[in-house]
């Protein structure tokens, strides 16, 4: 029964839905338990001294509607996806030459010329006649000279299909884009420039990327949460650019950025295709997905080993940042190549956002310090209060910065672009980290529950879980997990000298920018439920076996080479640790 989803199945039963007569009560009594759980999750995680990733993406799946139903459809699913039915019928081509009804979805794209069943036809015709023809050929081909019967070149066809071909309207225009195909296998039955095999598979992939592109605009609770604490963290990675740093070990550490993110790229598309998915835009999507670094785990072993200021240090956080800089640009592209090729969108925008990029980190280093600290601050009263003025008026520039940025990076193709290129405005105010100090001290509790919500909900609500849990996706997301996720991350690094495997399993953690662009390209339809499935197994491979892995090459490195530069370090008192704040996500 269909209204079975809109409750959880231990509240189904009849005394709790009479008892106390209408109220949210229930649904407000699950809500608290499943954010009690995640919040669990995360305290276990970390008295463990693991991810939290795992466990939190754990607990929404199981406490999710696909199998405890804690959480129903109504919270989990945007509204659009649920009132709106995409199935086709069985008769759909019948139908639709008959002028009856699809269903009001369907309908609506017929009107709007999205998919044409005379398309449909016409291909069938012309793929007849080529095959009659070629036989009629192939019999006259058995004798010593072959003669072709001018008759032999008037086929036939069923009556029946040629007289319902020749009555629907716009035949030229569809025959000639049907023609244009025909050397693939696929017809061009949408206006979106999709290929597809039939007239019914047109409807239904047109239909869901349909659905798709509004539940995108207006997604579900949680998603929308979950959507924002990545942005404001992405902001927040951005403050912890270090410019100066960077320019000391940037060259090289820009090439294991370059290498780290071009080696998943190339082979997740690579394997993605051998596992008989197309190269666009499967097989980028997943290359895509697996590229960025998180920056979070290697910050915080790095600073827990007290070699944070050693040049393998500098080069692996610089590395990490570099390579989320250009993993944004990949996303950016990413999201340009849906559907037709246009060279703004595809080829003009990203150039456009990469001047923007460097335009902003020379404003990060030489305006914004002086603009803020010299030009706003300066006339500015001091106050007593527990949050100064100045404190605030800094927090009301970073908020604007960042909807400026976000807005114009989401003109360009994504607006995360610009939430990181914002935070990155800030790095150079105060060599006491101010900006950051201010920006933790409004938004540190709201940005870890929407981090938390974005792996115990966005993610794991949109996880299918029976393709999950098949032996299939297991292995073949095992394969992709030791393959391109992980391997190809640990190589990046092999012209760094004795600190190579150091950088290079320090760039194999994964994180929450990962994990959204493979959720965003299931939501696009760029990939299918079984490849996200592949692509949530890879992930977790690194997010589970990056830490430990790299404490230990790390902890076997230090004791080799920089025992000695520690204990001096701190006899002078400059060793430098991460900032407690950013550590605790």
């Amino acid at each position: 029964n269909p209204s079975h989803l809109d409750h959880p199945p231990f509240v189904r039963f009849p005394p709790f839905d009479t008892m106390g007569g209408a109220s949210s009560f229930l649904a407000m009594l699950c809500i608290a338990g499943f954010l009690t759980c995640a919040w669990l999750a995360t305290k276990i995680s970390r008295a463990a001294g693991i991810s939290s990733i795992v466990l939190e993406i754990t607990t929404g799946v199981v406490l999710g509607p696909s199998v405890l139903g804690v959480v129903t459809p109504n919270y989990a699913e945007c509204a659009y996806s649920r009132h709106h039915d995409c199935t086709v019928p069985s008769n759909a081509e019948a139908l639709a030459l008959a002028g009856e009804s699809l269903g009001e979805e369907l309908d609506e794209l017929l009107h709007e010329g999205h998919c044409s069943v005379s398309t449909y036809l016409h291909a069938d015709v012309s793929h007849a006649t080529e095959d009659s023809h070629s036989t009629e050929t192939a019999e006259d081909s058995h004798a010593t000279t072959t003669t072709v019967d001018p008759h032999a070149t008037t086929t036939t066809v069923d009556p029946h299909a040629a007289t319902t071909a020749a009555a629907t309207d716009s035949v030229a225009d569809d025959h000639s884009t049907a023609t244009a195909t025909e050397s693939t296998g696929h017809r061009r039955l949408s206006s979106s420039g999709v290929t597809y095999k039939s007239f019914t598979e047109c409807l239904e992939k047109t239909c869901a990327a349909e659905v798709s592109h509004h539940c995108q605009l207006t997604p579900d609770f949680f998603t929308l949460i979950g959507h924002t604490g990545v942005a404001m963290m992405l902001f927040e990675s951005g403050m912890h650019f270090d410019f100066e740093k960077a320019g000391q070990v940037g060259p090289k550490a820009c090439v294991v950025a370059v290498v780290g993110t071009i080696l998943p790229l190339i082979s997740g598309s690579i394997l993605t295709m051998f596992y008989g998915k197309p190269f666009m835009p499967d097989g980028v999507s997943v290359g895509t997905a697996l590229a960025p670094t998180s920056v979070g785990i290697a910050l915080r072993l790095l600073g827990e080993a007290k070699v944070l200021q050693q040049d393998f240090g500098q080069a692996i956080i610089t590395a990490a940042f570099v390579d989320d800089i250009l993993s944004l640009v990949l996303f950016n592209v990413l999201f340009s190549l849906t559907g037709e090729f246009h060279v703004m969108t595809v080829v003009v925008y990203p150039i456009v956002g990469i001047v923007f990029m460097l335009v902003a980190m020379a404003a990060a280093v030489k305006f914004w310090p002086n603009f803020i600290n010299n030009v706003i601050m300066s006339r500015i009263p001091e106050t007593n209060s527990k949050v100064s003025k100045k404190d605030e008026v800094l927090f009301l520039i970073m908020m604007i910065l960042l909807v400026v940025y976000a807005t114009f990076t989401y003109i360009l193709g994504t607006h995360l672009w610009g939430c990181f290129i914002a935070g990155m405005s800030f790095a150079c105010i105060d060599k006491h980290h101010w900006a950051h100090h201010v920006w933790v001290k409004q938004t540190k509790r709201a940005t870890s529950w929407m981090i938390r919500i974005f792996f115990a909900a966005t993610v794991a609500f949109s996880i299918p879980v029976g393709k999950l849990l098949s032996i299939e996706a297991f292995l073949k997301g095992s394969l992709m997990g030791i393959g391109p996720c992980i391997t190809s991350k640990v190589l990046c690094a092999l012209f760094m000298g004795p600190s190579r495997f150091v950088i290079g399993w320090a760039m194999v953690g994964r994180a929450e920018f990962a994990y959204l662009i493979a959720q965003m390209a299931a939501a696009a339809n760029m990939i299918d439920d079984a490849t996200f499935s592949i692509v949530i197994w890879a992930l977790l491979y690194a997010t589970i076996f990056a830490p430990f892995i790299f404490r230990k090459v790390l902890d076997r490195y230090v004791e080799q080479y920089c025992k000695e530069d520690i204990i001096r370090a701190e006899s002078e008192g400059t060793v430098e640790s991460p900032h407690e704040e950013y550590l605790e996500r």
